[in-house]
């Protein structure tokens, strides 16, 4: 074991009585297939959050693959993507035979260049916009919906990380044609596992929930008339996502507050960038070391005392499986990846965590 104690997760979840008494009152109800109250109640928690419909569902990767299948990405199709995002922004429209194109980062706000983009939009007929907010933070959804309506371009938010999140007062999953969340055990909200398509149009919701049910036609019968996915959210971990749902403001003042602890106790490093405009939650603590060495550095100590951290997301143009791909820019997101670090976040963390996490970043200074 490390000197220091235990080991110190990224992003535990933070859970108390309320999702117990959530879960039991779920196994209770005597629903425990993907359908009951609380995949309801769970809708509802997310409508009231959002602003708009949402279909609960098994991961953010399954909600990105019914947009994908929704808006009709097929081959040949340009899908343009953030270049600095995790991989399931991308494949599920990759894997239906589109054409990515990357988007570097802003320089001022770590999230895709608004410039750039409509470069990419500019250069020839593209499918659809997939935008990611990074880390608890909106894109600025306003400019990018206005590029898609003028290039005609659908507009996915990848608001997985974003949940509880604003741009503008705008909460994160009301933007564009389609957004998504996501609700796996690391995230600021979590089911444990699972996701959602959120929409402003109820027919995308209506769809997206009949196709994650196997699209089954009105019949006595399984009667099918298209193929369809087994995507929907189970009710026991919908019940959970009901209570954190509900716990969310506090988990979200606990956040605030790690990041503010890192901003005082490690002034020397510099935050990830944050955009005028942008409420975020600080689901993650993300800073920025001299190079990358010194990232490095800083991510071997932590780990010799059994502190996990992570390296901020490699960019998609440098991902073995996209080589030769086509992105604009590519430097910013280079440098983010090479010098950021997310420290540890969870919303449970105590002083003597904080404390011993920061020891171990500074080198025991």
């Amino acid at each position: 074991m490390p000197e220091g104690g235990g080991r110190i997760f990224l992003s535990p979840p933070w859970c108390g009585d309320g999702e117990r008494r959530s879960v039991l009152d779920a196994l209770e109800s005597g629903y425990i297939a993907p359908c009951g109250p609380s995949v309801d109640e769970f809708e509802r928690s997310l409508s009231a959050l959002s602003g708009v419909g949402a279909a609960a569902l098994s991961s953010g990767t399954a909600a990105l693959d019914l947009a994908a299948d929704i808006l009709g990405i097929g081959p040949g199709d340009r899908v343009v993507c953030s270049d600095l995002t995790f991989i399931a922004s991308i494949a599920p429209a990759v894997r239906r035979g589109a054409v990515p194109v990357f988007v570097d980062s802003d320089p001022e706000t770590g999230l895709i260049s608004i410039p750039l983009l409509e470069k990419a939009l500019s250069r020839g007929r593209v499918k659809c916009v997939i935008a990611t907010g990074l880390y608890g933070r909106c894109c600025d959804c306003d400019s990018i919906e206005a590029l898609c309506a003028r290039y005609g371009a659908k507009y996915v938010a990848d608001d997985a990380e974003a949940v509880g999140a604003r741009w503008k007062g705008r909460p994160a999953g009301s933007a564009g044609d389609i957004a998504v969340f996501s609700f796996n055990g690391n995230k600021i909200a979590t089911c444990g596992g699972g996701g959602a398509l959120l929409s402003r149009d109820p027919e995308i919701v209506r769809r997206a929930r009949w196709l994650s049910q196997q699209a089954r036609e009105n019949a006595a019968w399984y009667e099918h008339a298209r193929l369809g996915y087994n995507y929907r959210l189970g009710n026991i971990p919908a019940a959970i996502g009901v209570a954190q749902l509900a716990a969310l403001g506090e988990i979200v003042r606990r956040k605030k507050a790690v990041w503010s602890a890192y901003r005082e106790a490690l002034p020397d490093l510099e935050p990830f960038p944050l955009q005028d405009g942008c409420e975020p939650t600080r689901w993650l603590s993300v800073f920025l070391f001299r190079d990358r060495a010194a990232r490095d550095a800083a991510a071997e100590r932590c780990a010799a005392d059994g502190v996990e951290t992570r390296p901020v997301w490699k960019p998609m143009h440098l991902q073995p499986v996209f080589a030769g791909a086509e992105v604009l820019g590519g430097a910013v997101s280079e440098d983010l990846f090479a010098r950021g670090l997310c420290l540890p976040s969870g919303a449970g963390l105590s002083q003597e965590d904080l404390s011993r996490i920061v020891r171990a970043v500074r080198g025991g200074n």
